[in-house]
């Protein structure tokens, strides 16, 4: 019921209740034990909880031509690659940095069919740096347009996340905007796009899952 009532005001999602539900479990514990500084720290535990695993609505822009964000957070770095680690064509690289402060779930860029999912186990080096890309934990997701266009977008763990959630398999059909995974707890996320894609985003830029428009192919 407490769940129920959280989730009312503040959708969250299934991925955070499990920690949520620990720190309630901390709570009624200290709470029962008569230790008053623990039952405080638990209680900010479960309220972080709370806040990070939240998974607000958001509006899907509908334009055919357009691939939005697939994750929040700050744009670092966009790049021209003549080839990429998981596919050796021209394309561009959209790097987005997630903060532990950032909504963490995942959605899907553009509508199409998952034609391959690559887990790369590895370090855990802080996600802002660029060497992240490269020898971090990570899982690459590559997806097919109706019209032949592909792009791969990988999830990347960072110095304090340590697990990567990807719920698609190949073969299935995901539609833009389509929730399918996470991070924990503070991530960045890659799209590796046509070479011809028109850009809209630069560094330093905002974006929000789901909402925010990255390109136009």
């Amino acid at each position: 019921m407490l769940l129920e009532k959280i989730e009312s005001k503040i959708r969250i999602t299934r991925y955070g209740y499990p920690f949520i539900l620990f720190g309630f479990f901390l709570n009624l514990l200290f709470l029962l034990a008569g230790v008053k500084s623990l039952v405080f720290i638990s209680f900010l535990y479960t309220v972080f909880a709370v806040f990070f695993f939240r998974d607000p609505e958001r509006e899907i822009p509908q334009d055919d031509s357009i691939l939005i964000s697939p994750a929040d957070g700050t744009v670092l770095k966009i790049e021209s690659l003549d080839t990429s680690q998981y596919e050796d064509v021209p394309c561009t690289k959209v790097s987005i940095f997630m903060s532990v402060f950032n909504v963490h779930v995942n959605r899907i860029p553009y509508s199409g069919m998952v034609k391959d999912v690559r887990y790369f186990p590895g370090k855990f080096f802080n996600a802002s740096f660029d060497k992240a890309s490269l020898d971090n934990e990570r899982n690459a997701v590559l997806i097919e347009t109706e019209t032949g266009k592909s792009f791969w977008t990988v999830q990347i763990a960072g110095l304090i996340a340590r697990r990567i959630v990807c719920n698609i398999v190949p073969g299935m059909k995901v539609s833009k905007g389509d929730r399918f995974g996470m991070i924990r707890f503070g991530s960045r996320l890659e799209l590796y796009l046509p070479i011809d894609s028109e850009i809209f985003v630069k560094p330093g830029d905002k974006v929000s899952a789901g909402s925010s428009l990255i390109c136009k192919f």
